[in-house]
């Protein structure tokens, strides 16, 4: 059983006195509905589950009254064995974009109190077909958003089998400024290059994990890359469809170039964002990428310098993106054989992957003359101070990240390479499977 750090997000969520639905976001099969079904029936005494996909018959429980009430009296007929023990009953809508009005319901369950409610469902937020068949309204105020992701490097090394206390110990070595022994620094950069290999989908570790198999492990992407695109062809506009595939389908091809910002005309000779941009719009929706912009000056808040129309696109699951690339990539990886320009755009996402859910945001830094680019900065946490982090597929100098030290004067700059730690100055250099404890 895979070990998920939401977990505790659920129980903090459960512990606290808020009033409030939780709203489990996230892409497909990244292990919402597991880890949920888990949660509800470890710590509560009665769990309720209803699927409105698979049980189209359940919206009928919010056809004529969204009372709770009358909403409760509805689950008992419709849903088997259904208990209700005051302040210790978890009912758990998935696919709730399935039905309309059970998330509007989410605002009267809230005020009501007498149990707990979970919500879950993919593509939440997008907008659905021409026909979309029910308007409703979302309970701003009485809904708790958290979005969940495949496995990240720390999760994955977990289910590999390592420990706690072997983590604390790598933290050790970061913390001291230490070189790693460097049989324990070359067994930590191949989980790594796993890890740019397998991702984080739970269902591609899970078998991973049971074959050994890097192929059977690349069937399973296939499996869930065709599964995106099907879900892109049923529930996108009919003007959109062929337009969300071509910018998904995209991104190999922005990788392998030097990737600068997302490039339109890759996707399509003259591209344009105007003809483009609604498509970027609903795989961010989806969960299928996150946005990373270019800010004008690398200065506290970066959110007042970001450049609007400059920014990259990352795939969430790093194991995905390689799997795009195909089998033979994913081999060259694993072999060190890799020497295209797509390495750097890959071991940059292996790194995004690493960073996006620990910070509310990630920026990049390419100058106005494009002579300097750092491939991350972030805001570290509970201060007002911009950090720079330079991805290093292959170890080099790092002119740009000594340019930015000399002019921006940060505490602290990270350079990560398929190497081992060292530090200069401020500058520290760290192995990529270091980006655990970057801050």
């Amino acid at each position: 059983m895979l070990k998920r750090k939401i977990y505790d997000e659920l129980l903090a969520w459960k512990t606290s006195r808020e009033n409030k639905s939780l709203l489990l976001k996230g892409a497909r099969q990244v292990g919402k509905t597991f880890i949920i079904d888990l949660f509800g029936r470890r710590e509560f005494k009665s769990y309720i589950y209803l699927n409105f996909l698979k049980n189209e018959k359940l919206k009928e429980i919010f056809a004529t009254s969204l009372e709770p009430e009358d909403i409760y009296k509805q689950i008992s007929l419709r849903v088997p064995g259904a208990r209700f023990i005051l302040n210790d009953t978890l009912i758990f809508f998935d696919e709730i974009q399935a039905c309309p009005k059970a998330r509007t319901a989410l605002k009267f369950l809230s005020i009501d109190g007498r149990y707990r409610i979970i919500a879950s469902g993919s593509l939440l937020g997008i907008k659905y077909k021409e026909r979309d068949e029910e308007s409703f309204s979302v309970p701003v105020g009485y809904e708790k958003d958290i979005e969940m992701f495949s496995l990240d490097f720390e999760e994955y090394l977990w289910a590999r089998g390592v420990t706690a206390e072997a983590i604390t110990a790598l933290k050790d070595y970061f913390l001291s400024h230490k070189k790693v022994p460097d049989d324990i620094n070359a067994l930590y950069l191949n989980y790594f290059k796993e890890y740019i290999c397998i991702g984080g989908m739970p269902e591609v570790v899970n078998t991973f994990i049971a074959s050994n198999n890097f192929q059977e492990a690349h069937k399973k992407q296939s499996e869930i890359l065709k599964n995106y695109h099907d879900d892109i062809m049923h529930y996108a506009q009919s003007s959109m469809k062929q337009k969300i595939t071509a910018c998904y389908n995209s991104i190999p091809a922005q990788f392998s170039k030097e990737y600068t910002k997302f490039q339109y005309s890759i996707v399509e000779h003259k591209g344009t964002a105007k003809k483009y941009e609604s498509a970027v719009d609903w795989l961010l929706d989806a969960g299928l990428v996150k946005k990373c912009r270019n800010v004008s000056t690398p200065l506290f808040p970066l959110k007042g310098y970001e450049k609007a129309n400059e920014f990259k696109l990352y795939l969430t699951d790093i194991g995905l993106l390689t799997a795009m690339f195909g089998f033979n990539t994913q081999a060259a990886i694993m072999s060190d054989e890799l020497k295209t320009t797509a390495k750097g755009g890959i071991f940059e996402n292996a790194a995004f992957a690493c960073l996006m859910g620990r910070f509310d945001s990630l920026h990049y830094f390419k100058n106005a003359n494009n002579t300097q680019e750092i491939e991350f900065i972030f805001e570290r946490s509970g201060g007002a101070e911009v950090i720079p982090l330079e991805v290093k597929a292959k170890n080099g100098q790092a002119i740009s990240l000594n340019n930015f030290i000399e002019t921006y004067k940060p505490t602290v700059a990270y350079k990560v390479i398929s190497g081992n730690s060292g530090l200069m100055g401020i500058k520290y250099t760290i192995p990529f499977y270091m980006l655990l404890f970057a801050e």
